[in-house]
């Protein structure tokens, strides 16, 4: 058997005719000041493709319907810091799991906002910065009825969602370094993984491919996007790296290179960029789209009105659409009609549907134009809102194989 699914991993296969990729590439509409400090994370409904859940740096759940664009909700008493993680519940899509670097995970039934702790792992409040517990990574395993939450110790914490207690007692899966591992967790043991994935800096993300599950995607502090195309195969040095500009300084949500889930193909990944670029003489960070399976930058998506950074990116598992949350806002792009000329396309960015959460009840509505905000977040995030013309950076997309590198980057700048 073992033989049987390395010959289909590693064999000679017929080379798969890509489909040409469908970029979400023009803002649709936009929700301004949704949040009251930054957006740290984004997660749609699995049955309700026009329903997105975000959370922020205070801990705040928000439920937007980016189809109406005014619809939209904010509950405020479910963390009490940065909310790291959202997922739903497999079997009840009215109801989510979250973490936070409150070093609580909680179950939140998003009709009524009502949300229940089943994970403290600082019951006994703040003693030190040395001993305070955050939970930076959260997943559920619907099969096994378990939600996995790992916190900044390295401890794996696992509850059942049947009965919202923990099974078992924390297992030691990480020490302080910077490698990615991977395990099986039919036979979890502190000193039995199954490959250590090194990386020169702090890991932000790792994942596996959506359909096959056989590749890795890993994004690491060092502006490279680390790419692994078989898990049966060689593990100790990466496929594929690709040069990337994300290393932030400590005001910014971390970047990480997702997935593109409707990608068959398993080759799209999408990851917003921290070094600004000229755009017809205005400094953007756009959104890159990068085909892993060979580096190349497929396309690059901006917004004139949108100038602030875009950290946290996640694409729709139907549609093509693609959220982003942006300093407090939320926008939602889709593809534009490349066959449309420079009028149709002005009018198509005129069209923008915008709803500005700050301002008044008697303009609260649906309106037409810019929605470039003042960026005035909080201490920890005016960095956002700098539109004073930025000193250009071209940051190319460079890949590296095993241990040569095909072009050199243009001097990027961290």
């Amino acid at each position: 058997m073992i033989e049987f699914v390395l010959e289909r991993q590693l064999g000679n296969h017929p080379a798969v005719v890509k489909p040409s990729p469908v970029i979400p590439n023009r803002v649709d509409c936009a929700i301004i000041k949704l949040h009251s400090r930054r957006v740290t994370s984004l997660e749609f409904h699995p049955t309700k493709d026009n329903i997105l859940i975000s959370g922020d740096k205070k801990g705040q759940i928000g439920i937007w319907d980016f189809e109406k664009v005014y619809d939209k909700t904010v509950h405020g008493s479910i963390h009490s810091c940065i909310v790291n993680s959202i997922k739903f519940h497999p079997k009840n899509d009215g109801s989510i799991f979250t973490s936070g670097s409150d070093g609580n995970l909680c179950s939140t039934d998003l009709e009524i906002g009502l949300g229940q702790t089943l994970l403290d792992l600082n019951p006994n409040g703040w003693s030190s910065s040395a001993t305070w517990r955050m939970i930076y990574g959260m997943d559920v395993n619907g099969r096994r009825d378990l939600v996995l939450a790992g916190d900044n110790f390295g401890l794996l914490h696992q509850l059942d969602m049947r009965t919202n207690r923990r099974c078992g007692n924390p297992l030691l899966i990480h020490k302080k370094n910077t490698k990615a591992r991977i395990w099986d967790y039919r036979a979890l043991d502190s000193n039995k993984e199954l490959a250590c994935l090194s990386h020169p800096r702090v890991v932000n993300s790792a994942y596996f491919s959506p359909v096959s599950g056989n590749k890795i995607l890993s994004t690491c502090q060092d502006n490279r996007i680390r790419v692994w195309d078989c898990i049966f195969g060689d593990l100790q040095n990466p496929s594929r790296e690709i040069v990337h500009s994300h290393d932030f300084n400590r005001y910014l949500t971390c970047f990480r290179a997702e997935w593109d889930p409707k990608d068959h193909t398993e080759c799209m990944s999408v990851i917003g960029r921290y070094i600004s670029d000229d755009f017809d003489g205005v400094a953007l960070h756009p959104i890159d789209f990068i085909d892993v399976s060979t580096g190349q930058l497929v396309a690059q998506v901006v917004d004139h009105n949108l100038t602030t950074i875009s950290p946290v990116n996640k694409l729709h598992p139907t549609l093509d659409v693609l959220a982003t949350g942006s300093s407090r806002s939320l926008f939602i792009w889709r593809p534009k009609d490349d066959l449309d000329g420079p009028e149709e396309q002005e009018k198509s960015r005129n069209n923008v549907s915008i709803y500005n959460v700050g301002e008044s009840d008697e303009v609260k509505k649906r309106k037409k134009g810019k929605f470039n905000e003042d960026e005035q977040d909080d201490d920890d995030d005016d960095i956002f809102c700098r539109k004073k013309q930025e000193k250009n950076v071209k940051t190319a997309v460079v890949v590296k194989v095993g241990s040569s590198t095909n072009k050199k980057p243009n001097n990027p700048k961290k």
